[in-house]
């Protein structure tokens, strides 16, 4: 783990110094994570691919008042959150102005488990709120720390705690519901 915040410590530093070949290993390294998030936020595959694209400029735009590289994967996750949630109020009103039902409780999550269950977690964590579901893909998928998830949400740690122990007490709840676990 050391060995990979050090580097991306560097792989900054030789984004902000102009290296060339430096913003396409950046991307290749964590397009797939940061796809996986923003997919577990929007509801549409296309959307997904759209905002990682708006990501990815963001990124490219602001790499130089990233202050500290060793902040990359919550400065990372945070533009990926901002980008995705500005896609979801344009989506929820365009809908309204086009008078569908469709809410944001309804934003399903498409994570490509490998396990027996993996379709009844995903219809799951479809029937989460994004609050709750955001905060599970963050802790268990991507693997951040409470302190990370903390900054990359912008919410206290003490409020990341709670939510994610509610988060999964509901993912539990609507588990049994279907009759898994």
């Amino acid at each position: 783990m050391d060995e990979r915040r050090i580097y991306n410590e560097l792989l900054v530093l030789r984004c902000q110094r102009g290296d060339p070949g430096a913003m396409e290993e950046l991307v290749r390294r964590w397009e797939r994570q940061i796809f996986y998030y923003i997919r577990g936020l929007v509801n549409e595959e296309q959307d997904t691919w759209d905002v990682l694209q708006e990501t990815w400029l963001r990124v490219v735009r602001d790499i130089g008042t990233l202050r500290d590289p060793k902040a990359l994967a919550t400065w990372l996750y945070t533009i990926a959150r901002h980008r995705a949630f500005i896609h979801i109020r344009s989506t929820i009103r365009d809908r309204q102005r086009l008078e569908c039902e469709d809410s944001l409780e309804s934003v399903a999550a498409d994570e490509d488990f490998s396990f027996e269950d993996a379709d009844a977690i995903n219809s799951a964590l479809g029937k989460l709120t994004l609050a709750h579901r955001e905060v599970l893909i963050l802790f268990f998928m991507e693997d951040l720390s409470i302190d990370e998830i903390a900054e990359v949400l912008g919410s206290p740690t003490g409020t990341i705690k709670s939510r994610l122990h509610f988060a999964k007490r509901a993912l539990r709840a609507v588990l049994r519901q279907e009759g898994i676990g």
